[in-house]
């Protein structure tokens, strides 16, 4: 534990929502809710707007529509999202080279690696011209927590939300965490706080005063030694600037149950496919194929296979997840499949083909001649499919716009950009040979020069030393907004 809150958590505002408010005016201060549109999707992100009725992340899409029915449904631009932080990163990164991205919205910050602080004001100052850095930057807005570890400094953002700062000094975490309910601590979900509530344990504090041995009895040696430390405060874990990547995968869950086995062993073949993109955007091949299929009955089923060594032929992985396929019974249906690779590599192994063909074992290596497998027949799409609520779209007369809804042969496009004022509204055949995709227009305009201020390689302070907030008494935090800052007795 360090003496000083120099551990940085930044996390965006209901960062997919936001972007979609940013980039369509007529959205701006309204429920939007980004997700899955099918019957089987899940909320992705909700607006503060739409989390007024209740409606959050991992809700049945179905949930929310019935909690929100006038809010704007809007299918994701994960493209979008990455641009965008991307371009946080870059801010991040320039404040020290101890980042730690958990998500594309989301990352811890060592300030004290990149020199930016070693107290209490050096650190708040970094963390309100952050702020003000990311909304110069990509328009949008994003909370930070400040604090001496990293678990405290994400319940700081946690409790900044939206758009603050909340700075916990040392020597207070005790004080603090004591009365917050146990679900505010990393790793306790609805099962251990239901079973902490059963054993007369609903607080923090009653947490600490269990002791350690009564949370091993209760839950298990290393969650219980888990618990209790981050009861008391304490969490050593430094901020790491590379994360290894476990995995690749992709998945698909299917409005309609599929019967057709023809059609399930398609599906695994394009999801393969997909996945080997994946692996080769990332620089990376595996050895281990993994299947996952969840039926009809919600009975989930993985299968796995290992190569001799790791690969990224897309002939390879599709033929062994097709092996993976033909142990699993599908007579009742499936309503998701996935293809995964893990045991991850940066390099591949060239004469795998002859294993993923059947070779035999002693056969040489590279030797064999069997043809690469055709690429499976495409599924033909619906017209109006091509065309998902939110995505962009430009037409030829009325120029760049984004696509409200479609059906029956019909597209609904509202006309306008980040920079509009809210936009019109026309319908259109959804083979108008005048309407075509587009891609999504950057939030912010750069001015020439702005190239690498944007990359916050050389931005100046947002904020001068004058403009930063006074210091608060010992044992609270603070909250921050553009406002100002404000104490508060805890969080």
């Amino acid at each position: 534990m360090r003496n000083a809150p120099t551990i940085l958590h930044l996390d965006m505002d209901a960062f997919f929502a936001q972007a979609e408010q940013a980039s369509k005016p007529s959205l701006r201060g309204k429920a939007v809710v980004v997700g899955g549109l099918g019957p089987r999707g899940v909320v992705a992100t909700a607006s503060y707007e739409a989390r007024v009725f209740g409606v959050h992340s991992a809700m049945p899409m179905a949930q929310a529509r019935r909690l929100a029915p006038n809010a704007a449904y809007l299918v994701p631009r994960f493209a979008f999202y990455r641009s965008i932080s991307e371009q946080v990163m870059a801010l991040l990164r320039a404040l020290s080279p101890l980042v730690e991205p958990l998500s594309l919205d989301e990352a811890f910050v060592d300030l004290e690696a990149g020199g930016v602080a070693w107290d209490r004001d050096s650190a708040r100052l970094a963390g309100v011209r952050l702020r003000a850095d990311i909304r110069a930057v990509t328009g949008l807005t994003g909370s930070v927590g400040l604090a001496s570890c990293k678990m405290l400094a994400k319940i700081a953002s946690e409790e900044a939300k939206p758009d603050g700062l909340v700075l916990i000094e040392p020597g207070t975490e005790r004080q603090l965490l004591g009365p917050m309910p146990v679900r505010t601590l990393p790793g306790v979900g609805p099962a251990t706080g239901d079973h902490l509530r059963r054993a007369g344990i609903t607080t923090v504090d009653e947490i600490a005063g269990a002791g350690e041995d009564e949370l091993v009895r209760l839950l298990g040696k290393a969650h219980g030694h888990a618990l209790h430390a981050m009861a008391l405060a304490r969490d050593d874990r430094p901020v790491v600037a590379e994360r290894e990547t476990k995995s690749v995968s992709v998945e698909d869950t299917y409005d309609v149950d599929i019967h057709d086995r023809v059609r399930v062993g398609l599906e695994v073949q394009r999801l393969a496919d997909r996945c080997v993109r994946r692996l080769r955007e990332a620089g990376l091949s595996g050895r281990t194929i993994v299947l996952k299929v969840r039926r009809y009955d919600f009975s989930t089923l993985t299968r796995s296979e290992t190569l001799r060594g790791p690969t990224d032929d897309p002939a390879v992985i599709r033929e062994a997840a097709a092996r993976l396929l033909d142990s699993v019974d599908t007579t009742g249906g499936v309503r998701l499949l996935g293809v995964g690779v893990s045991g991850l590599a940066d390099f591949t192994q060239e004469d795998l083909f002859a294993q993923a063909a059947g070779a035999r074992a002693d056969e040489p290596a590279g030797l064999t001649e069997e043809p690469a497998a055709e690429e499976p027949a495409p599924v033909p799409v619906p017209a109006e499919h091509q065309w998902r609520p939110g995505h962009d779209v430009r037409h030829a007369e009325l120029g760049h716009g984004w696509v409200q809804g479609s059906g029956l042969g019909r597209v609904t496009v509202r006309f306008e950009t980040p920079e509009s004022e809210p936009g019109r509204v026309r319908t259109f055949r959804t083979d108008d040979p005048q309407l075509a995709p587009a891609d999504p227009l950057p939030l912010v305009r750069r001015r020439p020069g702005e190239d690498e201020e944007a990359a916050g390689g050389t931005r100046e302070p947002s904020v001068t030393p004058e403009g930063t907030p006074e210091g608060t008494s010992e044992g609270t935090s603070e909250r921050c907004t553009d406002q100002g800052c404000e104490a508060a007795s805890g969080l």
